[in-house]
Order: C-alpha cells, then structure tokens, then sequence
C-alpha cells in the first residue's frame, strides 16, 4: 500500500507539535509577540480609551499562548485555536499553573476552524462565561476581536478563513492580524531550510490580503506596517549568515 501523503497542514502540526517545548525559549519568538502586542494596543480602539475589559477575543494560531497570554489580563476573555496539540498542552500547562486556573479567562483547543458554530470554540467560549457567572445564553458566541499573530502565511485559502473570522464576530468587531510581510525572494529566509516545507507562503503581500480582507465583506480595511523584527539567517546559495530586518504588516478591518 502507498505511503500517505501528508498534506500541509499536517507537516506544520506536526512540526509545531515537535517544536512545542523549546517555543517559550526561542528569544525571536517571544519579541515578535510582544512587538505585535504592542501594535494590537496601538491600533484597536478599546485599549486606548480603557474598555478592552469587554472584549472577548478569538485567537488563531494561539501556540502556547506567548500573545495569547500579554493579551488576556486587558481583555474579558480569550479562546485560543491551534491545530498543534504539543502547543495546546504547553498552553494548557500555563492555565494550570495560574493561581487559580478555575477563574482564568482564556482557554485553547485543538481544532482547525472552518466555521463560526464549531463546536470545540463553542464549548471553550461557553466555559469562561460559565466562569464569570453567565448562563442561559441561547445564541452562538460570538467575538468582539480577532487576532493572529505569524499564522496567515500558513493558511491555504485565505478567502475561506476571512470569511470565517467574518462569521465569528460580532457586529462592530475588528481583526487585527499580523505576519510578516512577503517583500520578494529575500523574505524566504525568515524560515530556515529545515522549516519551509508545509509553509504555504513565505509571508503575506499587502494589497493581496488587503482585497481578501475587503472582499468577504469588512469594512475599513487597513494593512499597514506594524513593526520590524530583525533576525539572523543561515548561509544559503553563496551569502553568509547574517541579519536580516523583516518588515511585520498588521490587518485591520471591522464587521459593519
């Protein structure tokens, strides 16, 4: 019988699964969230005019929370996706070591999604407002904010997945999305010769994801630069290692 072919999606699970217990420790990583935590701050109203306290925030591509968890203390509550489940245990890992997890507002699980109603985002998102002391809601969640940090360049259709953020938000909600920007063939170093196979792009072009993002049918698009990250890459066809500036690009846009 044939070997299975894996698809890309799953050599990036898998990959992310492997990867799960050094994350925390890679220095690059953990600057990259910070940065684009900043620049969610910078560009989404409520945590300048002091109400982010109302939102509930889906995260997609959470990992093992590095955003996920600068991102939680400022808002009401988090439910984090990833298909990695070595990156939801290391999530789930920091819940439980929490003070007291019962009381955490954010949560992950381990699910592709491909639609506003799935049930594992459900559940998760009726379990924290279980924790606050909500009950008896009849309609389906929805959220107030969409992020994602490095996780679009890994999606094969884009169009499918905006169109499910679409879904998932409530009226007046916003994505704010950031990855690192694809500026030509330099930008393909950014992953290591080891990491790029699954890698659907080697990051997002900003007219392209700015008409995806307008043709699902958000309102007040806006991809603009967020920051830079400046990282070392291996030598490769004739140039030696080095440092490279990557330019980071944020998505912006509202359900009306």
């Amino acid at each position: 019988m044939a070997a299975k072919t894996l698809s890309n999606q799953e050599i990036i699970s898998a990959r992310f699964s492997k990867d799960a217990l050094e994350w925390d420790s890679n220095k690059k990583q953990v600057e990259s969230c910070e940065k684009a935590f900043e620049a969610i701050k910078r560009h989404v109203p409520a945590f300048a005019d002091g109400s982010s306290k109302n939102l509930d925030v889906l995260e997609i591509g959470c990992g093992t929370g590095l955003l996920s968890f600068l991102i939680a203390p400022h808002v009401r509550s988090l439910v984090g996706v990833d298909t990695a489940q070595g990156m939801i245990d290391m999530f789930n890992g920091k819940v439980g070591a929490l003070p007291d997890p019962s009381k955490a507002n954010l949560a992950a699980v381990n699910v592709l999604v491909q639609e506003a109603d799935d049930v594992h985002v459900q559940g998760a998102a009726a379990a924290l407002a279980t924790r606050r002391g909500e009950s008896g809601h009849d309609a389906p969640y929805r959220f107030d904010l969409v992020i994602s940090h490095l996780t679009l360049h890994h999606i094969p259709n884009m169009g499918d997945l905006l169109t499910t953020l679409w879904k998932s938000l409530k009226h007046g909600g916003m994505i704010a999305l950031t990855d690192y920007e694809d500026f030509g063939p330099e930008a393909v170093p950014f992953h290591p010769i080891e990491k790029r196979e699954g890698v659907e792009r080697h990051g997002i072009k900003k007219d392209e994801i700015a008409d995806v993002i307008d043709g699902v049918g958000f309102n007040e698009v806006r991809v603009e630069q967020a920051f830079v990250l400046r990282k070392e890459v291996e030598a490769e066809d004739g140039k030696p290692a080095r440092e490279m500036d990557f330019p980071f690009l944020i998505c912006l846009a509202q359900k009306s």
